[in-house]
């Protein structure tokens, strides 16, 4: 089942990267550059504007404080891990931007402590889910059910654990970005 809008030639399908200093660099970088590659406009959002630091040097110019993204203007949310989920989910407006997407059952990939957004935006009870181990108790405390798997797929939510699943993650979250388009060819 696809997750994302339709989209008619006229307007490319948009990307949101919400992370802020001391995310896990590849868990940026890797769903930035594949997504791209896909020909998908992409976004990054912060607490602000600047540039943005991994925990392990890569740095990234930041498009877009919170307080100005306008969720119904994307179509997939990313949230990478790393230490930012522990700044970010105390910011009302990237928890608001967490629970309109998935309120609009737009698609959520969320890696290693990305989850924890999700979490701190209440929208984790009764989902399958998966996150870094040492995430796992508090997602399982929202009421998520956890599954210890490289990639969990629960309707329009993708999770992984950490870098390693990067693989697995990006190849589920690329497939649903690709099935509208091949959802549209078939009714043709």
């Amino acid at each position: 089942m696809a997750y994302l809008p339709a989209r008619s030639n006229a307007k490319p399908m948009q990307a949101l990267i919400v992370s802020a200093d001391g995310f896990e660099d590849s868990e940026l970088r890797i769903p930035l550059l594949g997504l791209k590659e896909e020909g998908i406009a992409v976004d990054v959002a912060s607490i602000r504007q600047g540039r943005i630091r991994g925990k392990h040097g890569y740095e990234i110019e930041v498009d877009r404080r919170l307080e100005e993204i306008r969720s119904e203007d994307y179509d997939l949310l990313v949230l990478p891990g790393g230490h930012a989920p522990a700044m970010l989910r105390k910011q009302g407006a990237a928890l608001e931007i967490a629970r309109t997407f998935m309120a609009a059952n737009k698609l959520v990939a969320a890696i290693c402590h990305g989850p924890q957004i999700l979490v701190s935006a209440g929208v984790m009870r009764g989902r399958r889910a998966t996150c870094f181990h040492a995430v796992a108790d508090e997602l399982r405390d929202a009421g998520a059910l956890y599954e210890d798997r490289e990639v969990v797929i629960d309707g329009n939510l993708i999770t992984a654990r950490h870098p390693a699943d990067l693989p697995a993650f990006m190849r589920e979250t690329i497939k649903r970005i690709r099935a509208p388009a091949r959802a549209g060819a078939a009714r043709s």
